[in-house]
């Protein structure tokens, strides 16, 4: 009997623990992605949407062939070469391309719609394809942060006051980052969260590096250093060191909890373009962040209690089982 209460006690806390872990790096990851937006809209007033969109993949791709040749890292094997295309066409070229081209059109208030949209088509993707079941108020929750995202973008200047073949660019993106990011977080658990993102950064260069080519010579890229500085986090935190975060947090999961923390995304978003590029933040903003904030908070404490409940049952039984046969002898 005292054996079984040890195994509840010690097994317990790494639980709910790991849990918490994830939800932090995933926090981290998009604190980092949350400046994405309004930097790239920096970038994109003096370099091509182009240059900016594979350039910044190349080099992220640079620091993930030093990073995986100083640690060396296992090459993926079989069919992990197939997932990590489905990552590299989502988060490498699918995502940063079509912001890219539509940031040189819409604000980074509108760009945000992205960023909100994004949560609810990253849960979606997890479910289909990590075959993750979660409770019907989770849904409820996700729901409710998503269309008040939505209502806090539109609120803003230049959200979705007229739609144009920027916002189906938009939309586009969203889809290639939320496959991008679940098919991401499951391979993480195979080959480590950093190592998924740097392989697929590397299996996609040969492409970034010939549209690189192709973008200079249409356009010598010039700009100013502030735009330059913009570019430069955009290859190395926004492609690179934020995605170690990310899905680190996804392959801790669950993934389409973990997800929800983007919901935060749009608000930092619109905040940082605020203060760095004068755009407008009015009582709207202040009040509609409250109320995404709000929501993806009850969403990441929604536990997926029906599936917890049973795990932890087998996990405490299995130590009192294994030291059953000592007791007999």
């Amino acid at each position: 009997m005292r054996s079984n209460s040890s195994a509840t006690t010690i097994f317990r806390p790494p639980i709910l623990s790991n849990q918490r872990v994830g939800l932090w790096w995933g926090l981290l990851g998009v604190a980092a992605f949350s400046f994405t937006v309004p930097f790239t809209r920096v970038a994109v007033a003096g370099l091509s949407p182009l240059f900016i969109g594979s350039a910044r993949a190349v080099v992220a791709a640079i620091l993930a062939v030093l990073a995986l040749a100083l640690t060396r890292q296992r090459f993926p094997r079989g069919m992990q070469w197939a997932r990590l295309t489905v990552v590299a066409g989502g988060i490498v070229v699918g995502f940063p391309l079509l912001t890219s081209f539509a940031l040189t059109t819409v604000p980074a208030g509108h760009g945000a719609v992205v960023i909100a949209l994004l949560p609810a088509a990253t849960a979606t993707a997890a479910v289909i394809r990590g075959r993750e079941r979660p409770p019907v108020a989770f849904w409820a929750v996700t729901a409710a942060g998503s269309i008040a995202a939505i209502v806090f973008a539109f609120a803003q200047p230049g959200g979705f006051g007229q739609l144009h073949w920027a916002d189906l660019l938009l939309f586009c993106a969203v889809l290639a980052a939320a496959i991008g990011y679940a098919e991401g977080g499951l391979l993480a658990r195979e080959i480590g969260a950093w190592q998924t993102v740097s392989w697929a950064l590397v299996l996609a260069s040969p492409l970034m590096v010939f549209l690189t080519g192709v973008s200079v010579a249409q356009q010598l890229p010039t700009g100013t250093s502030l735009q330059w500085a913009a570019f430069g986090y955009l290859g190395v935190v926004s492609m690179f060191l934020g995605f170690f975060a990310w899905y680190r947090g996804l392959a801790i999961g669950p993934i389409a909890q973990v997800g929800q923390i983007q919901l935060v995304q749009p608000v930092l978003s619109i905040c940082w373009a605020a203060l760095l590029l004068g755009e407008a933040l009015s009582w709207q903003t202040i009040v509609g962040g409250v109320a995404v904030i709000l929501c993806a908070g009850i969403a990441v404490r929604v536990r997926l209690r029906p599936q917890l409940q049973p795990r932890l049952q087998t996990e405490i039984a299995a130590p009192a089982a294994a030291t059953a046969p000592d007791r007999n002898r």
